[in-house]
């Protein structure tokens, strides 16, 4: 299978676990809402939302690291002759995974700590499988950057560099 193919299907993949997260936050809240509205507040709701939204931020990022979306300066790079241009996006690419690997084994290693812990409102539940979301994403970040890599080193060595992406 080619690497714009697995590339595209991760993408997709995201792309439903971003929906599906939108959608459980909709009806989280809109349960909230109606709940409240009829003098029955859930016990639960705030700190579910608040967890929803912090996994859709998480997933989303993700999300966007496997679309380069993120924000970027392509015209800096775009202005410096093909080997230097080739060398910044080695350097960034190289940056920006460093960056997220020590994020989630950091992320990992803080897992063990809160697995006593237990949410507020919802006892049952590990505020570490609440936290999950941090290491994981991370990692799903750094698989994007590496399916990401080869187009990002090819936009950069040809042409003028600008590709239209915004990513770093």
């Amino acid at each position: 299978m080619r690497l714009e193919v697995v590339r595209w299907r991760y993408e997709q993949a995201l792309e439903w676990v971003v929906l599906a997260l939108m959608a459980a936050l909709a009806i989280e809240v809109s349960a909230g809402v109606v709940f409240r509205s009829a003098g029955h507040s859930l016990v639960w709701y705030d700190e579910v939302a608040s967890i929803l939204l912090a996994w859709l931020t998480f997933y989303g990022s993700a999300l966007a690291a496997a679309k380069r979306a993120h924000i970027g300066c392509p015209e800096v790079v775009a202005l410096m002759p093909p080997r230097p241009r080739v060398l910044a996006r080695l350097l960034v690419e190289v940056l920006v995974i460093g960056f997220f690997a020590l994020v989630g084994w950091t992320g990992y290693t803080v897992l063990g700590v809160l697995d006593t812990d237990h949410l507020v409102s919802l006892p049952a539940i590990s505020v570490a499988w609440v936290q999950s979301v941090v290491p994981i994403s991370a990692a799903l970040i750094i698989v994007a950057e590496l399916l990401n890599l080869p187009r990002a080193l090819a936009d950069a060595g040809g042409g003028s560099g600008i590709t239209g992406g915004a990513s770093h």
